[in-house]
């Protein structure tokens, strides 16, 4: 059998945006399951939306999210090279357009911008096209090529018939087929002498031996004239696999504005870069049995690409900070501790056990942007409201509250240890001299050294952390608050 190989193709315009990332990782899946090969491509013959840096980006992606190309600009595999501006150096374009010339399979169009003004337009998934009349296929050989010795400039378009049809087979999809008068004569080559991404595309493909295209199934309606260029040449046509639109959480196509339509804007959120690929993996593939936490290597072994779904992905950023707090969780102390202690310094400034704070946050974070908000009470002790101290379970309210703090302040003021084993050995003493539950007693001073809801850690491990100075201080401020209440 054929080895499978695979290629993701993006153009060097920005940043990565998920359906984009989930492309690359399906070829890269489908190509890995099988043994094969997955090619790095670039794609910049459109100038004009070319942005400085965006292949860095591109490189600096794949590699964050683990996909490592077998071959590409810089791991040359026989097949280079691997970015079209390098490769129309070569001629391959202008070549390969006039051998579909010499077949009868396109022609030279002279036409120029005012004459095409006057021609029908059509609307086609929401742009306005042209619908070129084959003005120009009529012209003899000899007008061509005068045309052409007088410099007047040109494209190069593909010739559809009007009658008949035209199937191509995708692997979701199965079988579809259009009607040729619906198909307009696309330009291969563009007046600049640039191929368009469409004929470059196939061209490329072939001759770098491609045979799975993965993409999205907003290329279904191209798919029919990329059919009829490979037969036009009497080229194999590779294996097509259209992936579903991913939507918004109001199924809307995930625009840029969304914040987290792309790769870099969900790592500077705090995402990991594999939590984001375990989740993108789920975006239109789910697995035979209902696992969701998958590495990539897992992932590898099993992906089968015929699981894929026909149905719109929806972009759940609630399930996606479920699934990165899930990996949190699993991560090395340590490595969290690392990840996280810059955070945790530009949080809270100063001389903090910044080690102890990681270990008690890390099980309470969804992203590493979670961190300040779990922490800021220690920094400062916030403006808070007194129905904090009422808790039905801990049977706790305002004036048992005020109770406690005052039994406690003395016992506190006088306790020396103030570490977490220290503090919580005194209070358990309480705890037994009053004959209460422990939450009765902790939860009144959890309340009043953190002024939140909820925290990181209990009332002694906040203590130890705030120190005697500023525990009592908390405490007392409490007190206060309970008494003019």
């Amino acid at each position: 059998m054929q080895k499978i190989r695979t290629r993701y193709a993006p153009s060097p315009t920005g940043k990565m945006h998920v359906g984009n990332l989930r492309s690359a990782l399906y070829e890269y899946l489908v190509a890995k399951h099988a043994g094969g090969s997955f090619m790095l491509r670039i794609e910049d013959t459109d100038q004009e939306r070319f942005v400085e840096g965006a292949t860095e980006i591109i490189y600096r992606t794949l590699e964050q999210a683990g996909m490592e190309h077998d071959e590409g600009p810089d791991k040359d595999g026989g097949y280079g090279p691997y970015v079209q501006s390098e490769r129309m150096k070569t001629g391959i374009y202008m070549k390969y357009a006039k051998e579909l010339i010499d077949k009868g399979e396109a022609y030279y169009c002279f036409c120029d911008k005012e004459r095409l003004e006057t021609l029908k337009t059509e609307v086609v998934d929401g742009k306005t096209i042209t619908i070129y009349d084959k003005h120009c296929l009529g012209l003899s050989k000899e007008e061509v090529e005068a045309n052409l010795a007088a410099g007047k400039p040109f494209v190069i378009r593909q010739n559809i018939p009007n009658e008949g049809t035209t199937t191509f087979t995708d692997e979701l999809y199965g079988d579809i087929t259009v009607d040729n008068s619906e198909l307009d004569d696309m330009i291969l080559i563009k007046s600049d002498g640039y191929p368009t991404y469409n004929f470059a595309n196939v061209v490329d493909d072939h001759t770098m031996n491609i045979t799975h295209v993965v993409r999205g199934n907003e290329y279904l309606s191209s798919s029919p004239k990329y059919v009829r260029l490979y037969q036009a040449f009497g080229w194999e046509v590779p294996v097509y696999i259209h992936l579903p639109l991913i939507t918004d959480e109001n199924h809307k196509k995930l625009s840029k504005r969304s914040g987290h339509s792309s790769f870099e804007d969900l790592l500077e959120q705090g995402f990991l870069p594999e939590a984001i690929v375990n989740y993108v993996a789920l975006l239109g593939w789910s697995p035979e049995d209902n696992r969701e936490i998958f590495s990539l290597q897992e992932l590898i072994e099993a992906f089968d690409y015929h699981r894929i779904s026909k149905s719109p992905a929806v972009f759940d950023i609630v399930k996606l900070r479920w699934m990165n707090g899930e990996y949190l969780k699993a991560m090395d102390p340590e490595a969290f501790y690392e990840k996280a202690l810059p955070i945790l310094q530009e949080a809270l400034p100063g001389n903090w056990n910044y080690r102890r704070i990681a270990a008690m946050v890390q099980t309470r974070v969804e992203t590493f942007c979670d961190i300040p908000e779990q922490v800021d009470f220690l920094k400062e002790l916030p403006d808070y409201d007194i129905a904090l101290y009422t808790h039905k379970k801990m049977k706790t309210d305002a004036v048992t509250s005020l109770e406690v703090l005052t039994e406690v302040l003395p016992v506190l003021e006088a306790q020396e240890d103030y570490s977490n084993d220290g503090l919580y050995a005194t209070l358990l003493k309480v705890i037994e001299k009053k004959g209460c539950k422990n939450g009765y007693l902790m939860w009144p001073i959890r309340t009043a050294v953190s002024g939140k809801q909820t925290t990181p850690g209990g009332a002694t491990e906040l203590m130890e952390l705030l120190g005697k100075e500023e525990s009592l201080r908390r405490i007392r401020v409490g007190i206060e608050k309970l008494q003019n209440a």
